[in-house]
């Protein structure tokens, strides 16, 4: 459990298109075996420490000629930012994807001050 002291907290959300092998021949489409794409994101305010982040896939354009096999993550977490992983594996063809977060963690609220 991540748990909050006296600071305010602050939400924030995006969509993320991570790729879109379809349109350029990109491994995810093409390739067999193990596939991973890395996505960085920044939040457009830093938080105070490391946010709890929850990614969900939000749209997904997969061959159905093969076995569906995704794994999505949140990795590489700041109070900047993180890194949305996503990976494959087999003959899973990956056409398109795209990724929706939601980040949730302390903020500086307006009344703190600096001693």
């Amino acid at each position: 459990m991540k748990r909050f002291s006296h600071h305010a907290v602050g939400v924030q959300r995006g969509s993320e298109t991570l790729f879109s092998a379809f349109e350029d021949g990109g491994p995810m489409w093409t390739s067999e075996g193990t596939r991973e794409h890395r996505h960085p994101v920044s939040f457009r305010v830093a938080f105070e420490t490391a946010p709890v982040v929850h990614l969900g896939l939000s749209m997904w354009d997969i061959d159905v000629g093969s076995n569906q096999r995704v794994d999505i993550a949140a990795d590489e977490i700041t109070p900047a930012g993180f890194t949305i992983v996503f990976r494959t594996w087999g003959d899973t063809r990956v056409a398109r994807v795209r990724a929706d977060w939601l980040a949730i963690g302390p903020t500086a609220f307006e009344e703190d001050w600096e001693v």
